[in-house]
């Protein structure tokens, strides 16, 4: 079983090798970081906090917007990219079952992902401690943020497989990957941000708002990595509403797995019902 795993997550690997996937999603997060850490030295210096605490709070809330629109470009055809190559019906003539399949698409692509992260932001890390601007305890921080935007990651490259499954044609795919991006990082903070706004102090403010939180793995994402920097001094929106919630935030990164796992199995049991 886990060759033949490792076999599709290698093939997984050299696709986003030759497709420039892992260069180009490399250079996307190195960019954004730089210029975040670059950007980062004016409230360093009025607040007194080392620079890499400032970066990682910058980068917590930058990470909501690009890991999983990069994610989801990565798994957007997964399946139904194989289906229009007439691939997919060979693979499923070979002695592998499809959950085994779909677990080797999961390794190759968080691989790709994960190295994006480590090299992209790991470039910044190093230059801020180089140069004497951040310190060695702030690459914990960096750390914590890496491993949990691979989490975020996961979560949104189960999402796409589950879109991926329930469709034939990759530019179906790819435009329900885009409309999800949008709903669950943009348009789901508005909606909460509305209901607030219009019943401040009521039911959904104390009761609802904040487990509805939990139920979005981008703002589990960011209320966890905040929470732990103890960011609300540096940045507002979610750092804050972290003090006020009535559980402890680690309880977020619990509701990151838990969605990863229920979303993979999700998309393991639709992929058992495809005809290739």
């Amino acid at each position: 079983m886990l060759s033949r795993v490792l076999t599709i997550a290698a093939q997984e690997i050299r696709i986003g090798i030759r497709n420039r996937w892992i260069l180009l999603a490399t250079l996307i997060l190195a960019v954004f970081s730089l210029a975040l850490a670059l950007l980062g030295s004016a409230p360093a210096g009025s607040l007194g906090v080392d620079r890499l605490t400032i970066t990682v709070a910058s980068l917590a809330s930058l990470s909501v917007y690009l890991v999983p629109l990069i994610a989801l470009l990565l798994a957007f055809d997964a399946i139904c990219g194989e289906i229009e190559r007439g691939t997919l019906l060979m693979t499923f003539s070979c002695p592998i079952s499809r959950p085994e399949f779909l677990l080797g698409k999961a390794i190759g692509h968080t691989l790709v992902l994960t190295f994006a992260l480590v090299i992209g932001y790991g470039m910044t890390a190093a230059l801020l401690v180089s140069t004497g601007t951040g310190s060695l305890a702030g690459l914990a921080d960096f750390s914590r943020l890496i491993a949990t935007s691979v989490l975020l990651g996961v979560c949104f490259l189960a999402i796409g497989y589950v879109l991926s499954s329930l469709t034939r044609q990759s530019g179906t795919a790819a435009a329900a990957a885009i409309a999800a991006w949008l709903v669950l990082v943009v348009l789901y903070d508005l909606a909460l941000l509305g209901a607030l706004v219009a019943n401040p102090s009521g039911i959904f403010a104390s009761q609802v708002f904040p487990y509805a939180v939990l139920l979005n793995p981008a703002d589990a994402f960011r209320l966890f990595n905040l929470a732990a920097l103890g960011a609300s001094d540096l940045v507002g929106g979610m750092a804050g509403v972290s003090e006020a919630l009535p559980f402890d935030p680690v309880l977020a990164l619990a509701s990151l797995v838990l969605f990863a796992g229920m979303a993979l199995t999700a998309s393991a049991v639709l992929i058992r019902r495809i005809t290739p």
